[in-house]
């Protein structure tokens, strides 16, 4: 079972996502709900807001522990920024749930209307066939820096940020910069959930 943080952000488009590709998925509101998932995804959204419901839903403490003991979470987008270690351009009291060994910069890609979509290869999504992931960004940040263990997935490869990292991934902790609920392409949750399912064994 894979829970979706449902305080803020993309909820029902990811539950819908994670479906198609097998998973039974659940919205988390409370610690109870926390506490039935072997994965977590943190869905796209406001990342300061984001952060603050997650205080006062009680369950800033509890992930942060379930994600020490190896829990499995995908974070897209602002769900990105809250896996992150480390933010640049981030508000003066903004707390991440951390854990992935990044450092982030907040809207990266400018604003809402410097939204745009982009091909990326990304080679841990191809399944015998050489189909570039379509990516759509929205006030999207993007990595400035990466630790030793954490895995580059793609990079964009056009115009003014080519080179700029937008996917990683660090043990069972995933995200990207931009928004794989929005695409209809179910790639990106196929191999979460596939993570989620050998963590689980």
């Amino acid at each position: 079972m894979i829970g979706v943080l449902a305080v803020q952000g993309d909820v029902r488009e990811h539950l819908r996502a994670l479906a198609n590709v097998g998973a039974e998925a659940i919205a988390v509101r409370r610690p109870s709900e926390l506490a039935q998932v072997q994965g977590m995804v943190l869905p796209g959204g406001e990342s300061t807001t984001m952060d603050k419901l997650l205080r006062i839903f009680e369950l800033q403490a509890p992930m942060r522990e379930r994600i020490a003991a190896g829990m499995p979470v995908y974070g897209s987008c602002a769900g990105m920024i809250l896996l992150a270690d480390r933010i640049m351009d981030g508000q003066v009291d903004q707390q991440t749930l951390g854990g992935l060994d990044i450092t982030v910069r907040r809207n990266a890609f400018g604003r809402q209307v410097d939204s745009f979509e982009e091909n990326l290869p990304m080679e841990v999504l191809q399944d015998g066939k050489e189909r570039p992931y379509r990516a759509v960004f929205i006030r999207a940040p993007w990595v400035e820096a990466v630790g030793p263990g954490v895995d580059v997935l793609a990079s964009v490869t056009t115009g003014p940020a080519a080179g700029r990292v937008v996917a990683v991934q660090q043990g069972t902790l995933l995200a990207t910069s931009f928004h794989p609920e929005m695409t209809g392409d179910d790639r990106v949750h196929a191999y979460f959930a596939d993570i989620v399912r050998r963590s689980a064994r």
